[in-house]
């Protein structure tokens, strides 16, 4: 291979020959390996956009108020319903009273109490549909021990090396970067 080259003396000629047709060709089409790359980046710095907005901030008492105003109305429904029971039974007279005074509520109000309960309701179940399929943003890292090398595992039994073990390959280095946090 060498040898033609020595005979003809032409290896530098052609070379920069061949450099001069790449530069000429790259003004007419794109240059498919610098495209991947921008585009890897392109999907490296999205990617990481999307961590960040699911990122959870911290919650103060507020919050955590609040959440727990949000989980109260299902259980005093479900125990208000059997404490009408109890109450039918042990005070038949006022239970009678307490009815009458219900249908007493024009229909109406009826409607509108129903759509608010169902509108309350079907948020929430919509709101737990929607997160089904979606990964939890926070993660707990297990340690290994000393004799084995730096490895996290995840809850499904698959463990993903730590460290710069993928610098050539982005596909296995996003994959390394879920798996650890």
């Amino acid at each position: 291979m060498g040898m033609m080259d020595r005979i003809l003396n032409a290896g530098p000629g052609i070379t920069a020959a061949g450099n001069a047709i790449s530069g000429v060709a790259e003004v007419f089409t794109q240059n498919e390996t610098r495209r991947m790359e921008l585009d890897e980046e392109a999907h490296a710095r999205a990617l990481d956009q999307l961590g960040k907005e699911f990122v959870l901030a911290p919650q103060g008492w507020f919050d955590a108020l609040v959440n727990g105003l949000n989980r109260l109305p299902r259980p005093m429904l479900a125990l208000g319903t059997m404490g009408l029971f109890v109450y039918a039974m042990a005070e038949p007279v006022g239970f009678g009273l307490r009815m009458q005074g219900l249908a007493a509520v024009p229909e109406p109000l009826w409607w509108l109490l129903g759509a608010i309960v169902s509108f309350y309701f079907g948020a929430r179940e919509a709101h737990y549909l929607r997160l089904r399929g979606r990964v939890t943003p926070r993660k707990i890292a297990v340690a290994a021990p000393a004799s084995v090398p730096a490895l996290a595992a995840d809850e499904g039994g698959m463990a993903a090396p730590q460290g710069d073990d993928f610098a050539d390959n982005a596909a296995l280095r996003d994959w390394a970067a879920t798996r650890t946090r």
